[in-house]
């Protein structure tokens, strides 16, 4: 029993050694380009007719720029940088139907489009991103209130992991 601790304690210290000298590293694990050190995120464009979806997604990458403690949130004026962007598009499509030749849809998926850019406060585009999307389905239902939800679930869904595969890319020391 001793020895099989033995070789855990080994496995523990190892396996990290593992990862690093063939090169793995966790996505978003650098920094914000060009020394930025202060961000201000403008709220997003919405040019969709998804009422509040600048929020939601504006919100989400707030908090993905604010929890990871790489940049600090500040004002305009205050900014290395400024993080704006435009929610394009967001399209809904059944995925799944009740029978071949049924209009009644058991399952639709929800994209969304976006393009993001950080600039410097002189206006120059330090780091930019077009047309990232993401993809959500949810069920539809017998009651037409529960289907919006699961459609407002599904887009709170997508917009949380936008932003954190956003906030990944914008980080990655590239």
């Amino acid at each position: 029993m001793l020895f099989l601790k033995k070789n855990n304690i080994w496995i523990i210290f190892l396996l990290p050694m593992f990862f690093y000298a063939c090169g793995y590293k966790f996505t978003g694990g650098g920094s914000f380009p060009a020394g930025i050190r202060s961000v201000c995120v403008s709220t997003l464009e919405n040019r969709t007719s998804e009422t509040g979806a600048e929020n939601i997604f504006t919100n989400d990458l707030i908090y993905e720029i604010t929890r990871d403690n790489k940049a600090v949130l500040t004002a305009k004026d205050k900014a290395d940088a400024l993080l704006s962007g435009v929610i394009k598009s967001m399209s809904i499509e059944t995925i799944s139907r009740k029978s071949a030749h049924s209009s009644l849809s058991l399952e639709r998926r929800v994209t969304v489009t976006v393009d993001l850019k950080l600039t410097d406060p002189d206006g120059r585009v330090i780091w930019s991103a077009k047309g990232v999307s993401a993809k959500e389905a949810y069920d539809v239902m017998p009651d037409k209130l529960a289907t919006e939800q699961n459609r407002r679930n599904a887009i709170s869904a997508l917009s949380k992991r936008l932003a954190e595969r956003l906030y990944a890319r914008i980080t990655d020391d590239f």
